[in-house]
């Protein structure tokens, strides 16, 4: 019976040593693609095949491919940008080799994981056992019996988890030729380059959504069909920059505009069709700024805080899902533009705002529509979650985020900066706050960028 025991105790010993070295261990960081990710195992599942992970700017995201194991990859990106050896094979044409090289790296990593982590269970189960038979001031003898025993133990437990079950998984990782492959949802073709003649004279360009075109603003004198379909006011913030430093801005930003319907795609405006603000930015060569604002239309966050408005409470099981998963598809589409943008060829200081918070501690002027403080902190929340979505992702792009703060300002306040119920555009900036986001701009740009 005690040795029976012994076996079960030292089992159990051995099963929580692997657990927690797969906590515990460094993910191993491999670079391939102009992308460095670092590789590991996601926590324990102890079904014998499932997803594995992708880590993309804090959210966790399953891999379209099944792993077998309970021991599964978990990958997190920590950098986005160009890659000497990635343009040479670019230029070279050499696509099967740039493809190869990043399936191969992965496994790589995850092997250099695998011993690593092996070799920190191995040891979580020596040291107890050593101070055990230290305790019961075993002889050596036993003392080495007892030590082997538990070391052939948990290197079983851990062979038959990481390199039995999990066989398959190097070979799985060596077919992989980019993240996306991993979790499905093919990126859109290629952004074609924009007709026309280059834009010489730009000093900054503006990508986005209604809330860099101004929307609800005092219009553009001599709008043009599409600057009317677009919603974009003389009182944007990128044209406060414009006439602060003297600049000539192109702001591309159209209400309603997403990463892939509007950005890096078309946007069907009714009868007017806007064409891919990146391929238009293109055109401005020299531009040594680039302003983005992006992320609330991919989320969806008219519909959410409508939804909000009329439910009981925001905070339900449904609505948060269906946020999480907008919000992973976001993460994607935003993985793309940064890599676009780090491409640009005259390198220029991107600078990616994140979303003001509308809401303040008084939102008695919101009753009528259904807003109570309650609902205002649910979605305050998931603001907060797609602004650290959009600062993870431009850090590390080696960008610049720029958050920004409406403090005593919001709505409901004496002076907001947050366009009301009542007014063109609610929830948007008023002529002050994209002010407000225009000066915090300024202060985010680096000296260079400022001089005229």
């Amino acid at each position: 019976m005690a040795a029976i025991a012994y076996a079960l105790v030292l089992s159990g010993l051995a099963l929580a040593a692997v657990w927690l070295a797969v906590l515990i261990v460094p993910l191993q960081p491999v670079s391939a693609a102009g992308q460095t990710v670092r590789v590991g195992a996601a926590p324990l599942d102890w079904s014998l095949s499932g997803p594995g992970q992708l880590d993309l700017f804090g959210q966790t995201i399953p891999t379209r491919a099944h792993f077998d194991g309970p021991i599964r990859p978990r990958l997190e990106l920590t950098r986005i940008g160009g890659d000497a050896e990635v343009a040479r094979l670019l230029r070279s044409g050499d696509h099967e080799r740039l493809t190869l090289e990043v399936g191969r790296k992965l496994a790589s990593g995850w092997l250099r994981y695998g011993a690593w982590e092996t070799a920190v269970a191995a040891g979580l189960v020596l040291l107890p056992l050593a101070a055990w038979t230290g305790l019961r001031r075993m002889p050596p003898g036993r003392t080495v019996l007892v030590l082997v025993g538990g070391l052939a133990l948990v290197t079983a437990v851990n062979a038959i988890g990481f390199y039995l079950l999990a066989s398959s998984t190097p070979q799985a990782l060596r077919d992989v030729r980019s993240l996306q492959d991993l979790v499905g949802d093919s990126p859109p073709d290629p952004v074609p380059r924009a007709e026309g003649p280059p834009l010489g004279d730009v000093r900054a360009v503006a990508l986005g959504d209604s809330t860099a075109a101004g929307t609800g603003n005092r219009p553009l004198p001599d709008p043009s069909d599409l600057d009317r379909a677009c919603d974009r006011s003389a009182d944007s913030y990128p044209q406060a920059l414009a006439r602060a430093n003297d600049w000539s801005v192109l702001n591309l930003a159209c209400s309603g505009a997403t990463v892939r319907d509007g950005i890096l795609g078309v946007q069907i405006l009714g009868e007017q069709v806007a064409p891919p603000q990146i391929a238009q930015a293109q055109r401005a060569a020299e531009a040594s700024v680039v302003l983005v604002s992006v992320g609330a239309n991919d989320v969806r966050w008219s519909d959410l805080v409508q939804l909000c408005a009329i439910s009981p409470s925001c905070d339900d099981r449904a609505s948060t899902a269906y946020f999480q998963d907008r919000l992973a598809r976001f993460a994607l589409d935003y993985r793309r533009l940064l890599r676009m943008l780090a491409t640009l060829p005259q390198h220029p200081t991107v600078v990616v705002n994140e979303y003001y918070d509308p809401f303040g501690a008084d939102v008695s002027c919101l009753e009528d529509e259904g807003l109570t403080r309650e609902k205002a902190e649910v979605l305050s929340s998931r603001l907060a979650a797609l602004n650290a979505v959009l600062r993870q992702g431009a850090e590390t792009a080696g960008f610049t985020p720029v958050k920004q703060n409406f403090e005593g300002h919001r709505l409901c306040s004496a002076q907001p900066y947050v366009q009301g119920p009542a007014d063109r555009a609610p929830l948007h900036p008023t002529a002050a706050g994209s002010l407000a986001i225009a000066l915090a701009d300024q202060k985010a740009l680096p000296v260079d960028a400022n001089a005229n």
